[in-house]
């Protein structure tokens, strides 16, 4: 019997069940794939912010890593918060070694309640390594902006955003538009050839885990065989429909996503 397709998630993990690597095994679940987890952060966590980080040693990351390459058919990897610069390197090590086909990495450095998810001397390390190695990353405007060291306020500024990205060294990137205004929310998705623009309506939602969710979405559609175009705007559907049926399951009134196909 042949192995069941696999898809990978790096990242760190949410004990509220909203993002990070739980959002993750349930996109993976949702497209009909198997989920793997290496988990690089464990949070305490819940839909009012971040309480604590503790990070495991690089060594327990790099035995979850051998321990999943060694068995599974993964088809994609979808990598997020990694900490700090010895996170980093292990995980990029082991991209290099395994040598996945494709790569989704999210940028993940600031969480949405403000509490600082990557060490700020660990950004170089993040583009030195990881960028290059990415068949996309998927910043926000906030990641976008510490990337770069410059603000990005309108459309044009996110296009040009775009350009500056991939100089740095990235293949593909999806710049999110959520945290620019305006009715509806553009994800602009440059491949170094070509210029895409998916829209869809700005929901009165405040949501957690949107990054997560279409960061693992992507994966998970690349793994289905998709053009990086068609697996970008289907993971966008996916996450639209998936806030559209957010639920409140704190006392905060911070919504969950719904994972809907």
């Amino acid at each position: 019997m042949a192995r069941a397709p696999s898809v990978l998630t790096i990242a760190g993990s949410d004990s509220g069940g909203g993002a990070g690597i739980q959002a993750d095994l349930k996109t993976f679940a949702a497209h009909g794939l198997h989920g793997l987890s290496a988990i690089a952060a464990l949070t305490a966590q819940n839909t009012h912010g971040v309480q604590a980080i503790h990070v495991p040693p690089p060594s327990f990351l790099k035995a979850q890593l051998d321990s999943v390459f060694s068995d599974f058919d993964i088809r994609a990897v979808k990598i997020g918060m990694l900490a700090n610069a010895s996170i980093i390197n292990v995980v990029a090590d082991a991209m290099e070694r395994y040598r996945p086909k494709h790569i989704v990495l999210d940028p993940v450095m600031v969480s949405s309640s403000g509490h600082t998810l990557l060490e700020t001397r660990a950004i170089r390390r993040l583009v030195e390594r990881l960028l290059p190695l990415a068949t996309v990353i998927t910043p926000n405007i906030d990641e976008a902006v510490l990337l770069l060291d410059h603000s990005i306020d309108n459309d044009e500024q996110a296009e040009g955003a775009l350009v500056e990205l991939l100089a740095m060294g990235a293949k593909a990137v999806l710049l999110k538009g959520g945290h620019l205004s305006g009715r509806k929310v553009i994800d602009r998705l440059d491949t170094g050839k070509a210029l895409y623009e998916f829209e869809h309506p700005r929901l009165k939602v405040s949501g957690h885990g949107t990054g997560c969710t279409l960061a693992a979405a992507i994966a998970a559609n690349l793994a289905l065989k998709k053009s990086l175009p068609d697996a970008c705007e289907a993971a966008g559907d996916y996450v639209f429909r998936s806030l559209k049926n957010a639920y409140n399951p704190g006392t905060s009134g911070l919504s969950v996503l719904k994972h809907l196909l």
